[in-house]
């Protein structure tokens, strides 16, 4: 009979319908539906009532799922649900399993009351799926989310294939009616058996008549199994385990005892088992029973987890405050503050007005809080300070009455940007503290692992249905090898020796054609032998059944007897076998891998922190077989060259499958192509030798093999069951009678310690080179022996210790004690240093415990700092619990925004496959340490991100006339989520508390670049806060964006702590998931692309638009000259941080401008040098982004003044001191490796940075080296030229309904705000000197109702911008002409004024009695309208006036080594020429006396400037120490001149009398006026 017919005439109560099967279960359900054909005539009446302790009849069937298409309103609930347990009530609210879950009742109880935070929206609104915290984020996730349905307590539809592994644990049915449906379809889950629940598949008659049919598996289960009676309390609910893709760990016992391995007689049981009603085969025996946690690792996690919340009760305030504390800054910052002036405004319900207070920055908040009491109360006897709070105003956020107001982040932050720093002032007892832990938050843990197999009802009734062996001997072999392939199937599709074994002692069938050893017929003609056979296929059986059960960590297990004992241990340091194992086969082998390779072998290999320690054994060749299933069958021992006392504890052995391709079909293969042919590598699984327990691991192991795929760094320890068709390979490893243990050493007594004086000079200096690497990636087989050789010499560079314990040559057991010896007497470490000792190349436990120890000092906001990299460091870690996985979590219960982040990290990272089980584990740990109310707050977050995702892949799906329309419709959506939760915070910021969303126009819109980003606008909770905007985006991969802004802000740290403050813009940016994530909108900010297009489309090309719009912005000379100082900070130090990070693609619209006049850059979606490319040709060209309207704004003009010396000084400091702490960015960078941002994934990359960097040169070559770049960026073409690209790009996305504005104008007039213009006249011309010479045009403007007139001064170019402007909006018919721009001659003249004055009067008199249309629009009102210049006629000026100086130069002179470095750094004051011009100056030095003449050194010549910068160093070889003090410098600058004689433009004569070897001397020297011209 075919699966197809089964499927068609399988109507009775064992059809494929009835039993929801998949279509890969057809061979399964054909082998049993036979089977019941056979037994059909003994059959009892199916409607009896049950005896046992199901609610159903033993004969009916339960009810399962609908087909897909029915209704699921029909479908009928358990009448008789089992009580849920105690422990059973977080997992499955976390799921999506049950929504209420989260509030069940200490002790078991079911309270179905819905969530407070969450009420159930009326009939026909907007229905909320139960919970998004453990939804999958991948594309399309929020359509096809399989953990929002309501319903996933109940079986889904049979047509979806089923999970990729078996779960643990059975979920109990639902004791509610149906919750609201979602349009999504429920997760396929055919594994839902509940012991007191389900019903069995055949009644008791059925059982008991079946012993006729196969006596010899009754005989041997007599012999086998345990007898009845474990449970001495009679019938007791069982302890069923919720279960979902991402859960919390499920409680353990409170006494850890590892299990006994297991044996041919004595079977293994799990930790901690449930105490069940056994499961009853035919004869009265049990076959299987349920255990709670097979998994002992995951079992001790879960004790460590209950330990851990039990160190830290929730009546504990100091961490269970229930909200978020504002986060404080370094002591570095807080310095600065201190004796800052701060102006505090504090708002009160107890007070009428608002209170302003100027205080120090060392004042502490309780006092602040202690002055508005006064105010606010004339008795403070009873008044206790400590009841009141002060809050940020516009944020959720909380001061610490302990703190000073400079220690505050948003203190500093109102100081940065001249903000007005708002308090509100509350009682304590009135703050909600909905997210603190509570007494009643459910503490229990669940865990589960995710399997492709099937429950243990259908392996208990698959072994009941080995058929038996009378008479019709082919019919019975062929359903015989039916059962056992479709039990096999169920079982991982695993084909074990032993069944292959047994199956050889049967004859020939037609579904297994050709067995090894063919038996003669006639042998199974008798009873005995028919018995034997089936007693040994049985054994096999069950032993895949054990070996399942132990693989998958399943639901059930095989029955043991009672007795244990404890396996006596041998420490492995002692073991002197080599290590060896056998390799079976590799199962389910794709059909697809047979057609297309041949010659299957095996590479293992063992490795420690990826270094392999010794050479990689090989298997022999083999090819695909067909058995039961396609396998490759190997059956060989490998045996390695290493003895167990030899390998490190943390060993990994890595198992690699590879094949040859076969040559393409239809034609003869190539001679010698066969030698050529290539070997592709196909899969690999790697794991511990030593488990967690560091026992070496021994038995019979399936392990799953991950597929290959280019550029994965980064290795799994766990094998792959998360996919469903993933290869599985069986070796066996060897076991004994004892256990081999690795224990931990003690350190050596004594380690010798050296100063690093008493080497040689010669070792010295090759050991300062090795240790300026500053990075083990990059360490040779010749530096590691160095350093380990000279590694007593080191400890005083407590930065070197990663160096010194990369080179350890061998971690065996012996090699330990040395080595914790010197990490014992080594120095402390900081937190910077310490990370370098969490790279995957130290798994050594113990030092991963001290680097943890040695983090332990660090403060909760430079924790944050770093979370992103410790997080990815988990993956390090050899095992699942580990020193770095308990600070984390102590660290999330006590802070509640590091338990914020933490969460939105380990949620991303569920999404790399490899490591998802370990990152389940560890998001479940936290969501139980955490408590109910955070849990909750997590769960809105999630629901908000995915409606968010669901409404921009919308808006960027559709096309562009359509977006407005959709994104409206969208945003319905989400005013739908605030009508249903009242509030959420945003992943962006805790403190960040909405209540709804503007839905007005223009309040959110969206974007036009590819990836369609939206701009959201939300309401703050907070009255007094203003709207918080925020960018979502979906389809782009927000972790670089992160890891970026990450960066620089840790640069901004460093330079803050050094004092110097670059004025940077950091703004928030987190990934929600994979593709897509927010980012913090900066307000008042502009793209370099607009700001330069208000002066046409060539904008980019002009020097004067960003100077133009922040002197609109900044109408005062003082607000201006703030304004330039901001830029000027901001821009070095974004100019020395895109460099060293490499970042790319910046064209104009990817870098902004405040009007505050800070510069910073945004999209990262290019970095470390992946350029972005036009064709063949990189269009990112110059180091970084520097260009000339940039030096525009910095030098006050066109020429370049002294402000620039600041800026190349400020660029090269900041890039020096990033310089110091390169070895902290190679570690952030490095650690995030492994995170699959695919421009950060090889060292390769990491290595641009180190060359960036370069920490092997002096100060005053990297200040040489930057001050190079600064003039190659300036220099560069091609940046502007990618500008104005990206201009005439975007062109296409301007919208019809911008109107152009006008640069210098700071904001749009019109008719109605200014009166009607009767009249213009120009009257006059006047001389202007800056931002260029030339003349302005005093306008006299009369108005309509207005006394007497304005005047107002514009420029012939602004003009010129007017008529261009009008020319946009209408046609030139209906503008008068306008007076020609190009004039021969010299066209700042005075005659060339007088005559445009009248020029310009015709042109202004025409246009005011112009047609109305034109004579009223906005441009002309806004262009006369008088600004802040207009005041003083005659003064636009924006720099000093140049004045008669002699000149500076500043020289930085040091001796060293018998050698005179001097850089001429800057020259500043030079007088122009003769002819008005500015020279080409150039230095040159003598150092005399220098009676040989050899004494000439000079730099090059800088062209057309009156303050050039050179940055160079000029040095002078074999000076003794002894002639220094009579040595003169004479410093000569000179006019580099064409066709004439150099001029000589100043000199000095520097002594070096105070000169002191080994110090640096900078300073500015002055220039004296030269009496003759020279030519020297």
């Amino acid at each position: 009979m075919s699966a197809a017919q089964t499927q068609k005439d399988g109507e009775g109560p064992w059809g494929l319908d009835s039993l929801g099967l998949s279509q890969r279960e057809l061979v399964m359900a054909e082998a049993l539906q036979m089977e019941y054909d056979a037994l059909s005539r003994l059959k009892q009446d199916k409607g009896g009532d049950s005896q046992g302790t199901s609610c159903q009849g033993v004969g009916k069937l339960p009810t399962l799922p609908p087909r897909e298409g029915q209704s699921q309103i029909d479908r009928p609930l358990p009448p008789c649900p089992s009580p849920l347990p105690p422990g059973g009530s977080l997992l499955r609210g976390l799921s999506g399993s049950d929504p209420f879950l989260n509030h069940l009742q200490p002790g078991g109880s079911h309270s179905p009351r819905p969530s407070p935070a969450r009420a159930t929206p009326p009939l026909g609104s907007y229905s909320k799926e139960p919970l998004y915290i453990l939804e999958s984020s991948g594309k399309g996730d929020y359509l096809n989310s399989s953990y929002g349905h309501s319903g996933s307590s109940f079986p889904p539809p049979p047509d979806d294939p089923p999970p990729a592994v078996p779960p643990r644990t059975p979920l109990p049915p639902s004791t509610e009616p149906f919750p609201p449906s979602r349009r999504t379809v429920a997760p396929r889950d055919v594994n839902l058996f509940t012991p007191e629940v389900d019903q069995p598949k055949l009644s008791s008659g059925e059982m008991h008549n079946y012993e006729s049919l196969n006596d010899a598996l009754s005989k041997l289960n007599g012999d086998w199994l345990a007898p009845r009676g474990r449970r001495a309390n009679g019938d007791q609910s069982g302890k069923p385990v919720a279960r979902s893709k991402t859960l919390p760990p499920q409680v353990p016992p409170r006494t850890y005892v590892p299990i006994q391995k297991s044996n041919k007689n004595q079977r293994r049981v799990s930790a901690d088992p449930v105490s069940l009603a056994p499961r009853l085969n035919g004869f009265g025996y049990e076959l299987f029973q349920v255990s709670e946690e097979r998994d002992e690792e995951v079992a001790a996690f879960c004790h460590m987890l209950d330990v851990l919340r039990s160190a830290y009760p929730s009546s504990d305030p100091s961490n269970n405050s229930g909200f978020v504390w504002s986060p404080s800054v370094g002591p570095e910052e807080l310095q600065q503050g201190l004796g800052v002036s701060v102006k505090v405004t504090v708002i009160s319900d107890h007070i009428r007005e608002p209170l302003t207070f100027t205080c120090d920055g060392s004042s502490t908040v309780d006092l602040l809080i202690y002055q508005t009491l006064c105010y606010a109360n004339e008795d403070l006897d009873h008044i206790d300070v400590d009841h009141y709070l002060l809050k940020v105003c516009g944020q959720a956020e909380f001061l610490e009455n302990s703190q000073t107001l400079a220690e505050l982040e948003y203190i500093q932050l109102c100081l940065k940007f001249d903000w007005d720093i708002r308090l509100f002032l509350t009682k304590r007892g009135s703050i909600n503290t909905e997210l603190g832990r509570t007494v009643c938050t459910p503490m229990h843990t669940h865990t589960h692992t995710a399997h492709n197999t099937h429950s243990m009802c259908e392996v208990e009734i698959a072994l009941f249905s080995l058929p038996p062996l009378k008479v019709e001997l082919v019919l019975h072999v062929e359903r015989l090898v039916q059962s056992v392939k479709a039990l096999c199937s169920s079982l991982a599709a695993v084909e074990t020796p032993d069944i292959t074994s047994a199956l050889n002692q049967l004859p020939a069938c037609p579904c297994r054609l050709q067995p090894r050893v063919q038996k003669d017929p006639s042998l199974l003609a008798i009873k005995e032998n028919r018995e034997k056979v089936v007693e040994k296929l049985t054994a096999a059986i069950l032993d895949l059944v054990e070996l399942y059960c132990s693989t998958f960590n399943a639901n059930f297990h095989t029955t043991v007897q009672s007795n244990r004992h404890t396996s006596p241990t041998q420490e492995a340091g002692l073991v002197t076998n080599v290590l060896s194992f056998s390799v079976y086969a590799a199962h389910r082998i794709p059909i697809t891998w047979a057609a297309s390779y041949e010659g299957f072998f095996l590479s293992c290999s063992l490795t420690h922190g990826g270094a392999e320690l010794c050479a990689p054994q090989h298997t022999s060749k083999q090819q695909v077989s067909k058995y039961l299933f396609h396998l490759v069958v190997w059956d060989q021992r490998v045996c390695f060259p290493v003895q167990i006392n030899q390998l490190p504890r943390e060993t990994q052995l890595t198992v690699t499958l590879y094949a040859s391709a076969l040559p393409p079909p239809g034609g003869a293969e190539e001679k010698g192509s066969k030698q050529r042919r290539s070997i592709d590598s196909l899969g690999w699984v790697t794991m511990p030798l030593f488990n967690f327990r560091h026992i070496l691991t021994c038995g019979r192991k399936l392990l799953g093999l991950w597929p290959s795929t280019p550029g994965s760094n980064t290795r799994s320890s766990s094998p792959n069951f998360s996919q469903p068709d993933s290869v599985i390979l069986q070796v066996d490893f060897p076991t004994s009678s004892f256990e081999v243990r690795f224990s931990t050493p003690p350190p050596a007594e004594f380690s010798p310690q050296y100063d690093f004086s008493r080497l040689d000079q010669h070792s010295q200096r090759q050991l300062q080179d090795v240790l300026h690497k500053k990075s083990l990636f990059w360490l040779t087989p010749e530096d590691k022996r160095l350093l380990w050789e000279k590694r007593s010499f080191c400890q005083s560079e407590s930065g070197a210790l990663p160096l010194v314990l990369a080179s350890a040559p061998r971690w065996e057991w012996a090699c330990l004690s040395d080595i914790y010896a010197l990490l014992r007497q080594w120095a402390c470490l900081n937190h910077h240093d310490a990370l370098g000792l969490l790279h995957a190349t130290f798994p050594d436990q113990e030092l991963r415990r001290t680097a943890v120890q040695w983090m332990d000092t660090i403060s909760d906001p430079e924790l944050l700092d770093f979370l992103p990299q410790l997080v990815q460091a988990l993956k390090y870690e050899c095992y699942l619990d580990s020193p770095l996985v308990r600070f984390l979590l102590r660290r999330a219960i006590g802070d509640m925004r590091i338990a914020h982040y933490l969460f939105w990290l380990l949620k991303d990272t569920l999404q790399d496959s490899q490591f998802s089980g370990r990152y389940q584990h560890l998001l479940a740990g936290l969501l139980c340490c955490v408590g109910g109310g955070l849990r909750e707050e997590f769960d809105r977050q999630c629901w908000l991100v995915s409606i968010l995702a669901k409404v921009a892949q919308r808006v960027r799906d559709t096309s562009p006339s359509s977006r407005q329309a959709i994104l409206r419709e969208g945003l319905e959506e989400v005013r739908q989520f605030f009508s249903v939760s009242s509030s959420c915070r945003l992943p962006l910021n805790p403190g960040m508390l909405v209540k709804a969303v503007n839905i007005q126009v223009r309040s959110c819109s969206y974007f036009n670049s590819n990836a369609v980003p939206l701009k959201l606008s939300f309401q703050n909770l907070d009255p007094r806060g203003d709207n918080i905007n925020v960018i979502f985006k979906s389809g782009d991969d927000l972790r670089q964006d992160m890891l970026t802004l990450q960066i620089i802000r840790i640069m901004n740290k460093i330079w803050i702590q050094e004092g110097l403050d670059m004025r940077m813009v950091i703004f928030r940016c987190f990934s929600t998931g994979r593709g897509r994530g927010m980012v913090e909108m900066i307000p008042q900010a502009e793209t370099l692309r607009k700001i330069q297009g208000e002066h046409g489309v060539t904008g980019s090309f002009k020097d004067r638009p960003l100077a133009d719009w922040l002197q609109k912005h900044n109408p005062t000379e003082d607000e201006y000259e703030k304004a330039v100082e901001n830029f000027i900070y901001s821009c070095a130090g974004c100019c020395v941080a895109t460099y060293i990070l490499g970042i790319c693609d910046r064209h104009n619209d990817n870098i902004m401008l405040k009007t505050s006049g800070h510069m910073f850059h945004i999209d990262f979606g290019k970095f470390l040098g992946h350029a972005q490319m036009f064709g063949n040709i990189k269009r990112d060209r110059a180091p970084f982004v520097f260009t000339s309207d940039m030096a525009y704004v910095i030098n006050g003009g066109d020429k370049p003044s002294s402000r620039f010396h600041d800026f190349v000084d400020l660029c090269c400091e900041a890039y020096n001191l990033i310089r110091k702490h390169a070895h902290l960015f190679l570690n952030l960078l490095g650690l995030m490796l492994s995170c699959g941002i695919p421009e950060l994934s090889d060292l390769d990359d990491l290595k641009y940075v180190y060359d960036a960097l370069r920490p092997h040169e002096s100060e005053a070559d990297a200040t040489m080296y930057f001050t190079r770049l600064i003039e190659s960026s300036l220099g560069s073409v091609a940046t502007k030229l990618n500008f104005f690209i990206h201009n005439l790009a975007q062109m296409k996305f301007a919208s019809s309904e911008e109107r152009p504005v006008l640069s210098f104008a700071p904001r749009v007039y019109t008719l109605k705000t200014d009166g009607l213009i009767r009249n213009l006249f120009v009257c006059r011309h006047i001389r202007t000197y800056s931002p260029s010479k030339g003349y302005a045009f005093v306008v006299k403007v009369e108005r309509e109702g207005q006394q007497g007139s304005v005047l107002v001064q514009r420029s012939f170019e602004e003009f010129y911008e007017l008529h261009s402007k009008l020319r946009l909006i209408f046609p030139s018919s209906k503008l008068p002409s306008f007076p020609s721009r190009f004039l021969i001659g010299r066209s700042r003249g005075e005659a060339m004024a007088d005559r445009r004055k009248d020029e310009l009067n015709g042109y202004v008199w025409h246009l005011v009695h112009a047609a109305p249309e034109v004579a009223q629009c906005d441009l002309i009102y806004t262009f006369f309208h008088p600004l802040q210049r207009d005041e003083k006629p005659g003064t636009i000026c924006w720099g000093p006036v140049s004045g008669k100086v002699v000149g500076e130069v500043k020289l930085s002179i040091s001796y060293k080594s018998d050698k005179l470095f001097i850089m001429v750094m800057h020259i500043r004051g030079l007088q122009p020429l003769q002819d008005g011009t500015d020279p080409d100056p150039y230095v040159k030095l003598y150092l005399l006396p220098d009676p040989q003449k050899t004494g000439k050194r000079k730099t090059k010549a800088a062209r057309r400037t009156c303050n050039p910068t050179y940055n160079e160093m000029l040095v002078y070889d074999r000076i003794p120490r002894g002639d220094l003090q009579q040595r003169v410098i004479h410093l000569r600058v000179l006019g580099e001149g064409a066709f004439w004689e150099n001029t000589l433009l100043g000199e000095a004569f520097i002594p070096l009398k105070t000169l002191t070897a080994g110090q640096c001397w900078a300073d500015w020297h002055q220039l004296g006026t030269p009496s003759t011209d020279s030519t020297r």
